[in-house]
């Protein structure tokens, strides 16, 4: 052989290392913001909240074999309804038991993970959603109702006492899961839009990152389509330029 083709043959040798390196680094990239839980779950969460049963059926299948936990996957879906309602739960939380069903069937054991634990404080419910609203939001509350907390007294109150004092304070989610499950739930959903730039902030302060929202996006283009995943990047740009 000669060395032309010898030297030319390495060189195409060193140019598909090259390449499969580069492919791999990208691959590393797009998969390091979000593991495969966190996939999962904002797969689960998207698609309950539109009522996909059959392609939840799907996810529920995958998260479970990624290492999600029966009792985490439960929650995210009874957290649900302060969101998107009582129906949109209960029909994931049905689709969910017939998941489990049809595994058992076939012999696959699934962890169930960590109870909640006992809520022993019996204080001010108020208070102690008021001071978990405040964390997420990284601001304190000063002064009269304003806006809707105002003019529907009965909302803030709903708000404060159910949704950050009996949902938030159970501990199978932290405040960092239950905002990811949160934001995956409106980025599904149309007309949500100040909720979501609302919690979208409220998840970076938990310690979601700009990268993992991105990514999340990728997966509601996949599962709920590419408008939704465009109004979820566009009010992540919004609440950037904000911060």
């Amino acid at each position: 052989m000669k060395k032309a083709t010898i030297y030319k043959n390495l060189l195409i040798i060193i140019l598909l290392i090259n390449i499969n390196s580069m492919n791999a680094q990208d691959n590393n990239t797009q998969s390091s913001n979000l593991n495969t839980h966190q996939q999962s779950m904002a797969g689960i969460a998207a698609l309950s909240a539109i009522g996909n049963i059959q392609q939840l059926k799907i996810q529920l299948n995958k998260g479970l074999d990624a290492g999600l936990t029966i009792n985490e996957i439960k929650e995210a879906l009874v957290q649900l309804y302060a969101y998107c309602g009582f129906p949109r739960s209960l029909n994931a939380i049905n689709a969910f038991m017939e998941v489990l069903e049809e595994r058992k069937a076939k012999g696959i054991k699934d962890e169930v993970g960590r109870e909640a634990s006992p809520i022993t404080d019996s204080g001010d419910k108020y208070k102690v959603g008021k001071e978990t609203l405040q964390k997420l939001t990284g601001r304190e509350e000063k002064g009269p109702k304003t806006g809707a907390n105002a003019f529907a007294p009965a909302i803030d109150v709903f708000l404060k006492e159910h949704l950050f004092a009996d949902i938030f304070s159970r501990d199978v989610l932290n405040y960092r899961q239950r905002e990811f499950v949160t934001i995956s739930i409106l980025a599904a959903m149309s007309g949500v839009e100040p909720q979501l730039q609302a919690h979208i902030s409220m998840g970076l302060n938990t310690g979601i990152t700009e990268g993992q929202i991105t990514e999340l996006s990728t997966i509601i283009k996949k599962e709920i389509g590419n408008e939704q995943a465009e109004i979820l990047k566009n009010n992540l740009d919004k609440v950037l330029q904000n911060r």
